[in-house]
């Protein structure tokens, strides 16, 4: 029910609702009327390497008409969700990904990508669940690693290889890590044999092995379409499309721990991209826009952003999380999309740079400069007093370019008149500018006019200081997109000031990417803005954030009960996000009304799993997960007391409560319990840390709701200062602390657990 009758909808100019496209029709838009020879760039071993956008639709056309050759066939075009054939993605995010993306999608069958951080069972479990007829890998080494495990997908039957060595139809080591003697070539063709005997999965009844699916390389099925491209081919194929045809099922964590589908069609994603695109001001077409994308495509909202800029026709660059700061420097991009993670550890570095220089500049207190009494910036004149009683902090020699009565500082300052070194002047400012800019900058608030002394200390340190803020992300950045978490007001505030405009946005997997966004005017920190053309949001009586609009999910695959959940019969779907909105009207994302959260990096997590399976140990009495918008997930563990002092008296140890959740024997029990139950979870979804905390969780004390379910807001309230802690000592609580040499000569039983291979991420 809505606590009010307000609804919350885009304001005027701020965008465009742009339905009836399907994906395929916006890159054919931007080939006809943007053209660009570097579309799309991808980092290799030699440099970059450009595909132009005509280029590209060529690839995509040649595989659609490969994967149709391998009688993967479209279905008809009902949209139904059962008669269009699947086809995975497992991929790194780069040019192939969208050759792969676009070209099934052409072929008119219903992609569906796999995070390659998930586990390998969690990857099998959603190749058998989306009935995947075909698989596109990006090497054979990542096909190693979930080949002997295919055998559980019994409906694939063909895998597609992008990066192949020349003669890897001789090969006989693929799949050999670990499995050597259970996979082998057969008849020295392309097909592939494993033995039920390597598979977890399978029941030990079943002792005859299934044939794995044909191999091929991605140049093999395009050279197969090669032969039969023409322009009437690929105009049969795009008028084979309807905008509401299942595109592709997105799996996200479920609630349950279990992948969930989330289905969306060509329009939900077609139209969620133009309409954020057409609400940012002054976003030129064409190549005048540099992009560099390194966020995982698998994730809807990065997804959703190439989509838009394949359509604007700007120049894309491919890039990767252990690489995107060189890249940042060398491409020099316009538009730069991330998640909170990023932007986190710059602004930490920042403030840290700034401490370091408060401390030497401290030091060097009796070498300030005798600066002249007045100084110029342009047409502004400054008295030098607010110079001197103020901790500047970091001032590099070559962005000196201030001016006094008619001459640069550097020339007055260094002139026999005033003989004065160039260590003597240089030393102290370098020392003092990043701070005094840090301070400075912290004052701004967007949406805010600020005073004209203000602007004019802000004009006086852009130069010299937020310059080489601006030369962290390239230096040409116009607009420094944020979502996948939230961000801290303190940090969009501090780059405003310095002349980097984030728009932190909103939206989730099941509303096809954005559901506002901040932009242009309409900009204030600690908000994800207002909601984008074609979006209605309004407030549910509990706080919980709804939304309905031409762009949001057609429901989880196979599972209507999940889908009715979802979305209520007035077609609102229930985030699961609790918000408000401030007097001008924009969105506050306040807390959470469902267990699953995200991380700052993006990723999902869901908690329930994980606390229920610390629950059912003896020695815990609760545990709730944390760490929404944080790095990574830690847990309070609520231990039964009775139990543990009981088993710890059984080996020897007998103290008070506080000294015994602190010894090294009992954290190295706890952890052991932490790391069984970490098992089967991709690896950003771990635990990985934890407190112990001497507490229990009652209804009397508000920790536990009227149902015996954990008041989560609550929790973090109350044990805030115990999670603040988790995130700021790395030394908190963790086994690592203690070698294990010591933990055996301290404790008499030290438990540890092992992970099998399948119940851990990939290795890619």
């Amino acid at each position: 029910m809505l606590s009010t009758n307000q609804v919350y909808r885009a304001l005027p100019n701020s965008g465009e609702v742009v339905l009836g496209r399907t994906l395929p029709s916006l890159l054919d838009e931007a080939c006809d009327r943007f053209p660009n020879p570097r579309a799309f760039n991808q980092f290799t071993d030699t440099g970059w390497q450009p595909v132009s956008n005509h280029e590209f639709r060529t690839a995509a056309a040649e595989l659609a008409l490969g994967l149709l050759d391998l009688s993967l066939e479209a279905g008809n075009a009902s949209g139904k969700t059962h008669s269009r054939q699947r086809i995975a993605l497992l991929m790194h995010s780069d040019v192939n990904f969208y050759i792969a993306d676009m070209g099934s999608l052409l072929a008119g069958l219903v992609n569906v990508p796999i995070d390659l951080t998930q586990t390998i069972e969690n990857i099998i479990f959603i190749l058998q669940h989306s009935e995947a007829k075909a698989l596109i890998i990006s090497n054979l080494d990542l096909l190693s690693q979930i080949l002997p495990y295919l055998q559980n997908a019994i409906y694939l039957k063909t895998v597609i290889v992008v990066d192949v060595p020349i003669d890897w139809h001789q090969r006989e080591d693929i799949g050999t890590r670990g499995h050597r003697d259970a996979v082998t070539w057969r008849n020295n063709s392309q097909c592939l044999s494993v033995t039920s005997s390597s598979h977890p999965f399978k029941s030990s009844s079943e002792t005859s092995p299934r044939l794995l699916p044909e191999v091929f390389s991605l140049e093999e099925i395009r050279s197969r379409g090669r032969g039969k491209n023409s322009e009437a081919c690929f105009q049969e194929l795009n008028s084979q499309l309807i905008a509401n045809d299942l595109a592709t099922i997105i799996y996200i964590p479920g609630i349950t721990g279990e992948p969930q589908g989330v289905m969306l069609t060509h329009e939900n994603l077609s139209a969620n991209a133009l309409a954020m695109f057409t609400g940012i001001p002054d976003l030129a077409l064409g190549a005048q826009e540099v992009v560099l994308s390194f966020l995982p495509l698998t994730h809807v909202l990065a997804r959703v952003f190439v989509y838009g800029h394949i359509n604007y026709g700007h120049s894309i660059y491919f890039s990767n999380s252990n690489r995107v700061l060189k890249h940042l420097k060398e491409v020099k991009p316009t538009i730069f999309a991330t998640v909170p993670l990023l932007l986190e550890k710059v602004y930490s570095k920042l403030l840290e740079e700034g401490d370091k220089n408060q401390i030497q500049s401290q030091k060097q207190t009796n070498r300030w400069v005798n600066l002249p009494r007045h100084f110029t910036l342009s047409s502004f004149k400054f008295s030098t007093s607010w110079v001197r009683k103020t901790s500047l902090a970091t001032l590099r020699e070559a962005t000196l370019q201030l001016s006094t009565t008619g001459r640069t500082l550097r020339t007055h300052l260094l002139s026999p008149r005033n003989a004065i070194s160039p260590r003597q002047f240089y030393l102290p400012l370098y020392q003092s500018m990043m701070s005094w800019a840090i301070k400075l900058a912290q004052k701004y608030e967007l949406g805010q006019t600020p005073e004209r002394q203000y602007i004019l200390m802000l004009k006086l340190v852009d130069r010299l200081v937020f310059s080489q803020w601006r030369a962290v992300f390239g230096g040409n950045i116009k607009y420094l997109l944020s979502g996948g978490a939230a961000l801290k007001a303190e940090i969009v505030n501090l780059f405003a000031a310095a002349g980097i405009k984030i728009l932190q946005g909103y939206g989730l997997t099941e509303t096809g990417s954005a559901v506002a966004c901040n932009r242009g005017q309409f900009n204030r920190a600690g908000t994800v803005g207002i909601p984008i053309a074609g979006v209605e949001v309004t407030i549910a009586e509990d706080g919980e954030i709804l939304t309905r609009s031409p762009y949001i999910t057609q429901g989880y695959y196979k599972s209507p009960e999940a889908t009715q959940q979802l979305i209520d019969v007035q077609g609102w779907l229930h985030t699961g996000d609790l918000g408000e909105f401030t007097s001008d009207g924009f969105l506050k994302i306040t807390g959470l009304k469902k267990s699953r959260f995200k991380l700052s990096t993006g990723k999902y997590v869901t908690s329930q799993p994980i606390e229920n399976r610390l629950e059912k140990s003896p020695l815990v009495t609760n545990a709730v997960a944390i760490g929404a918008d944080r790095k990574f997930c830690a847990m309070l563990i609520f231990p039964d007391l009775d139990n543990l002092h009981q088993q710890a008296l059984s080996i020897g140890i007998n103290l008070p409560t506080e000294d015994l959740l602190k010894h090294p024997c009992i954290i190295a029990l706890y952890q052991a319990l932490v790391d069984e139950a970490n098992c089967h979870l991709p690896h950003w979804s771990t635990v990985k840390r934890f407190q112990l905390i001497n507490a229990s969780l009652t209804i009397e004390n508000e920790l536990l709701t009227l149902t015996q379910e954990v008041n989560r807001v609550k929790v973090l309230e109350v044990f805030a200062q115990e999670i603040n802690a988790i995130y700021e000592d790395k030394r908190i609580q963790r086994r690592e602390n203690v070698t294990i040499g010591k933990i055996n000569d301290l404790c008499p039983v030290n438990q540890t657990f092992s992970c099998p291979a399948f119940a851990q991420s990939l290795s890619s």
